[in-house]
């Protein structure tokens, strides 16, 4: 049909020009070829025109181009309803002076029925080139139900979220208790330098005070007891910094007793009418605090003109200190901020201890106290038991088993075995025998089969394992079986490690030396281990349970 509708369109257009027949007929012919070749230039293909469901289509887009050509494969390409599952690669190869590029796509279905993969667009030069629409059918996967064992849908099972954990939570309280008691004691700090910058001397600071109650309203408001409290404080404080220290803790009577001292001793030169005064007017104050008297009108600003006189005569009487006064004064001083940094310091350090203990009790409480050594002081049999663990298999003929570690190939001891009837051996070791855990695999492979005695071949690995520094060693024997029911022999019990010629390891280490016989191959798997009672046990059971033999299981076949 395309071809008779390019022959009219040119029919039409070259008739009016006079173009002869066989002109007509070279020009169309030239025409349909120079269409094609641009056509034939995109070709796609499947490799599979049914697939079951699930399975992958692989779709090739093939184009062939002049070197010069810029061929664009967009990566939005859609293929509904089939799903792409992956966009490999462009794969290129050169012929002469052109190109092949071919574009492969994985498609799938999960659904059942007769599909069709649509015309994909490729760009070259610009200008957009359309595949040809595949058909695909995608059949059902046929389960006979007669043979096919059923099982019944099983229950929930209930997940427990993980435990808490805390000792992320001791790493996060400490630093913040840290900061926080380093921030109270710079405020602190800072307070009292403010505070301390801020004090005006002894008699500024009591007249100054003096000012201040006169300007309250205690009196106005019938407030005596307040405004003597005010008072007496007033005046012992200025007491207690320029003539007494004890001057704010003691009372009335005890005040009285220590200015008279220092009167007969010459240390102040008081009038006997000032302490008479000062000890009239702490009296009085003492009946309004606690006995609540009242007192006649006038008579509380008197005493307070008569206070404002004792500190006015106190302070005269007051000698200058000397040079060397000053100087043991600055002394002490230097000595008493010493002190109080040292006891900060010590009051700091003491409470980050007693918070991290804390944070520690709790911890231990919460997660048991042998978890809270663990976290601290480290296990490396628990780091080991609950680390990722790696499935392997070893020598041949092969040992299949489970580890916390990778085995690594070592260089086979010198044993007691016959090496003439051997012709493979091989030895791979984790650890060291002196370190909380050592495994060992070593697979022996003989020249031809053999009946292998195992009580015998366990003496022969046992005097080799003395031989490598097992001192001192318990054994007791018993028959052991894999889950797979492979039977061998199994030696366990302890022995004391030798480290050097003169040096045995007082602490003992446990072992278990498994041996089986397979074919013309004898394979040995040894675990020593520092037990902790806990996770060296552990450790041994996975190891056990996880054993397979390679041999065995082709026996079995």
């Amino acid at each position: 049909m395309k071809k008779i509708i390019i022959h009219i369109i040119i029919y039409r257009i070259l008739k009016p020009l006079g173009f002869q027949p066989n002109l007509y007929f070279i020009f169309s012919f030239l025409f349909l070829l120079c269409s094609f070749v641009s056509f034939s230039q995109v070709t796609s293909s499947i490799d599979s025109t049914k697939i079951k469901i699930g399975e992958e289509i692989l779709y090739t887009i093939n184009v062939q181009a002049d070197s010069t050509d810029v061929v664009v494969f967009p990566e939005e390409q859609t293929f509904a309803p089939l799903e792409m599952i992956e966009s490999y690669k462009t794969d290129t190869t050169f012929e002469g002076d052109k190109y092949r590029l071919i574009k492969k796509y994985g498609l799938t279905q999960f659904d059942s029925g007769k599909y069709t993969i649509p015309p994909q667009r490729i760009f070259i030069n610009n200008k957009p080139f359309l595949t040809d629409s595949i058909n695909v059918e995608v059949k059902d996967v046929v389960v006979d139900t007669t043979k096919q064992k059923m099982f019944n849908i099983k229950a929930a099972v209930e997940v427990k979220g993980p435990p808490f954990d805390w000792l992320l939570l001791l790493y996060w309280l400490v630093p913040i208790l840290l900061i926080i008691g380093i921030a109270i004691y710079l405020f602190r700090r800072k307070k009292r330098k403010d505070a301390a910058a801020k004090q005006l001397p002894p008699y500024e600071e009591a007249i100054f005070a003096l000012k201040n109650l006169d300007n309250t309203q205690l009196l106005k408001e019938n407030k005596s007891k307040e405004y003597y409290s005010s008072l007496t404080e007033i005046v012992k404080r200025y007491l207690d910094r320029e003539v007494d220290e004890a001057a704010l803790e003691s009372t009335s009577d005890e005040l009285i007793t220590r200015l008279m001292m220092h009167k007969d001793a010459g240390s102040f030169d008081f009038d006997l009418e000032t302490i008479r005064k000062l000890d009239s007017i702490f009296k009085r104050a003492d009946l309004v605090k606690f006995a609540k008297m009242n007192q006649e009108s006038g008579q509380a600003e008197v005493d307070r003109k008569t206070i404002e006189e004792i500190i006015n005569e106190t302070h005269e009487a007051v000698p200058e200190p000397t040079e060397e006064e000053l100087l043991e004064n600055q002394e002490y001083l230097e000595k008493l901020a010493k002190r109080r940094k040292r006891r900060k310091w010590i009051l700091g350090i003491s409470g980050v201890f007693a918070a991290i203990v804390l944070a520690g009790v709790i911890f231990g409480a919460a997660t048991g106290f042998d978890n809270l050594k663990d976290k601290v002081l480290g296990n490396d049999l628990r780091e080991l038991a609950e680390g990722r663990w790696i499935k392997s298999e070893y020598g041949n003929p092969a040992v299949i088993l489970e580890t916390p570690e990778v085995l690594i190939r070592a260089e086979a001891p010198v044993t007691n075995a016959d090496n003439s009837a051997v012709i493979g051996k091989d030895f791979f070791t984790y650890g060291e025998m002196n370190s909380p855990l050592y495994i060992m695999v070593s697979t022996m492979q003989f020249s031809q089969k053999q009946d292998i005695a195992l009580d015998t071949a366990l003496d022969a690995v046992l005097d080799d394992l003395e031989q490598s520094g097992a001192k001192n060693m318990i054994v007791k024997r018993d028959d052991f079986e894999t889950e797979k029911g492979i039977k061998g022999i199994k030696a366990y019990g302890e022995f004391n490690v030798q480290v050097s010629e003169n040096k045995v390891l007082k602490q003992k280490s446990t072992y278990e030396l498994l041996l089986f016989a397979q074919q013309n191959g004898l394979q040995e798997v040894l675990i020593v281990y520092q037990n902790d009672g806990k996770y060296a046990e552990e450790i041994l059971k996975r190891i056990e349970a996880s054993i397979e033999l390679e041999i065995a299981e082709k026996d079995g076949q």
